[in-house]
């Protein structure tokens, strides 16, 4: 049992790095912490508790953690700093030995964050005095690891949780089983392992019940969902298609090859499943492809695209593309640039190629230089815009239904419609009670700097 009289009135900050899945796992341990009495700490004061989820993804992303926590501890004098996430899987010596860092907890442990938080909190509250945690001497201390292997991690921590936005990111499956050679997120989340479909539709159940419009799938490898059950993705979201109540659903990201036809056609005619994919490519070359050791070719891509579009012609599609990888020639490229120039897709999400330690990408001898990943990396990133626009363009002048999401006050409201358009609306005529709600808006051209159409038009 937890003594939560250890947390009442305590102040807390909280950091995240990276993916929404790392997103919806902090809200979830706010939530968890508030729960004990602890409150998120405002402008200008001073924390007690730092928690820290961190990414691993890249150099760069290994190098903002570092930041992020180095920061928080010199804004915080004297809290109690914990990190967790897949830095801290990977390099956990790294992180405890960085000033100030009071406890590290790897992905399997950090499941049990209150019960490890406790256990390692009590020891700096002098219960006769009781001397708050802010005014410990932090140079005495040296900070706990909880870590495992990662063979051995085996929990699956529940997470469906908004934080400060309106939709709500549902945990779905954790861990991922491909191993591709440039990527170390296997090592830092372990095997793939999921919950039951009973336990999840309980919560998106709950996300409905407290104000819920739309809920996100989120995941490491989401189309793997099953391995711990016997189940399948697919009966997954036909279980969440009838959660009562339930307006809309997104799916994060999930790889071509389980991107099955029976999933396509069922969510062309689902009720709140929307026409949106997140589909990550890496490479439009089949050559790097297999030295990715991804599981499908250009072909089998190309044609789940033309799937979507024969049975969704309005579906926003979004892709993941890595430039400059090892083995990536300029042959290569020209092969990824054109193939997905011919690509029926919306929107990519381009990501330079980062050295990853102890990933097998490091046997590959071609080596492609900073200076051409920049100029590669602008060229896809000059055609995603043009195709987004495209997209976009396609919709002016048409009514559209928009979830629109709370703005600091004299902005402008930001919401997105059912295939992922974003909408902009003006000042002038946005209303904090049209925060979470469904509105059905006239668009309108693009904003300023053209990353939205405006609500020209507010219907009812």
């Amino acid at each position: 049992m937890i003594d939560s009289s250890a947390f009442q009135g305590k102040l807390a900050a909280y950091y995240t790095l990276g993916c929404k899945l790392n997103f919806s796992e902090t809200s979830t341990f706010a939530k968890l912490l508030q729960e004990m009495g602890v409150r998120t700490v405002q402008k200008g004061e001073k924390a007690d508790l730092c928690l820290i989820n961190t990414c691993s993804v890249t150099e760069v992303a290994d190098h903002k953690c570092r930041q992020a926590i180095h920061r928080l501890v010199r804004n915080n004098p004297g809290a109690f700093v914990v990190v967790t996430g897949c830095y801290a899987q990977l390099e956990s010596d790294t992180v405890a030995s960085i000033d100030g860092v009071d406890l590290v907890l790897g992905s399997n442990e950090k499941s049990n964050l209150v019960q490890f938080l406790s256990e390692a909190w009590g020891g700096y509250l002098d219960e006769s005095k009781n001397i708050p945690i802010s005014s410990r001497d932090v140079s005495v201390t040296s900070a706990e690891v909880h870590r495992v292997r990662t063979k051995d991690i085996r929990t699956f921590a529940p997470s469906c949780s908004r934080g400060n936005r309106t939709r709500f990111f549902l945990k779905v499956q954790d861990g991922c089983d491909y191993f591709c050679t440039y990527c170390t997120i296997p090592y830092a989340r372990g095997f793939s392992r999921n919950p039951s479909i009973e336990s999840l539709v309980h919560q998106a159940q709950k996300a409905v019940e407290d104000g819920g419009r739309e809920i996100v799938l989120t995941g490491v490898n989401i189309g793997d969902f099953g391995k711990t059950t016997g189940e399948s993705f697919l009966n997954l979201v036909r279980a969440l298609d009838d959660v009562d109540g339930a307006c809309r659903y997104r799916i994060s990201s999930l790889e071509p090859d389980l991107l099955s036809d029976e999933l396509i056609d069922y969510c062309a005619v689902s009720r709140a499943f929307m026409p949106h994919f997140h589909i990550p490519l890496q490479s439009g070359s089949d050559t790097v492809l297999r030295l990715m050791h991804r599981h499908y070719d250009s072909s089998l891509f190309a044609d789940k695209i033309r799937k979507i579009k024969q049975r969704m012609p309005d579906a926003f599609i979004g892709v993941d593309v890595m430039v400059g990888c090892r083995g990536e020639t300029s042959e290569c490229f020209e092969e990824t640039y054109d193939f997905l120039a011919g690509l029926d897709v919306s929107q990519l999400h381009v990501f330079p190629y980062s050295e990853r330690p102890g990933t097998a990408a490091l046997k590959i001898d071609y080596i492609v230089d900073d200076r051409t990943k920049k100029e590669r990396s602008k060229r896809l990133l000059d055609l995603s815009d043009e195709k987004t626009q495209s997209f976009y363009s396609r919709f002016i002048g048409t009514e559209a239904e928009v979830l629109f999401e709370k703005a600091p006050r004299g902005k402008a409201m930001h919401g997105f419609t059912r295939n992922y358009i974003r909408v902009e609306l003006s000042p002038d005529i946005a209303r904090e009670e049209y925060d979470n709600k469904l509105i059905n808006v006239r668009l309108g051209g693009f904003n300023h700097d053209k990353s939205a159409l405006k609500a020209e038009f507010i219907y009812g």
